[in-house]
């Protein structure tokens, strides 16, 4: 944790959300009636009653795409007391992780997520390890209770958008 108040987002950071490839989303070991857009989607994670929950066991596995390069800074959870979150591990630009190869790579950082945290105070993350990131993947790797379901209201990640050059807009200089 950073020595800036914990509970208050830095004003330059938004919500990413807006900058999530929702077509490339993916989350393993969901329950098909409680899925992640209940949790990570603007209007569904504010509803109480909408929960992602995990199917099989405690596990999840989310794979979260941006649409462009982002700095990351902070993670939002809020869940159950019970059946919410504990050790949460983040992994930036890493694609095609399963279960079987998620403890194969070392994390970008990981959390183990407070009472406060579940309530949604934000967990700051190690800036430096989400300068560039590009896709960011979630395992839920246990929950408070050790319970065989996990239940997450919301998440959300806080932080801004990496300027990039339009390579597009660039013109080519004539030689004189």
């Amino acid at each position: 944790m950073s020595a800036q108040s914990a509970n208050a987002i830095q004003r330059n950071q938004v919500d990413l959300s807006d900058f999530i490839d929702w077509s490339g989303v993916e989350c393993l070991n969901q329950s098909a009636t409680h899925s992640f857009p209940n949790a990570l989607k603007q209007g569904y994670r504010e509803d109480d009653g909408l929960l992602l929950e995990s199917d099989a066991d405690e596990q999840l596995l989310i794979y979260i795409p941006f649409t462009q390069v982002v700095k990351l800074y902070a993670l939002v959870v809020k869940a159950p007391e019970e059946e919410g979150p504990k050790t949460v591990k983040l992994f930036s630009n890493r694609e095609h992780m399963g279960f079987s190869n998620v403890n194969d790579f070392p994390p970008s950082d990981t959390a183990v997520l407070s009472e406060d945290n579940l309530k949604g105070k934000p967990v700051v993350l190690k800036y430096v390890k989400f300068q560039n990131v590009r896709s960011l993947t979630i395992f839920i790797e246990d929950n408070q209770s050790g319970s065989e379901i996990t239940k997450v209201q919301k998440i959300a990640l806080h932080g801004t958008t990496v300027e990039t050059t339009d390579m597009k807009g660039l013109k080519k200089v004539e030689d004189h």
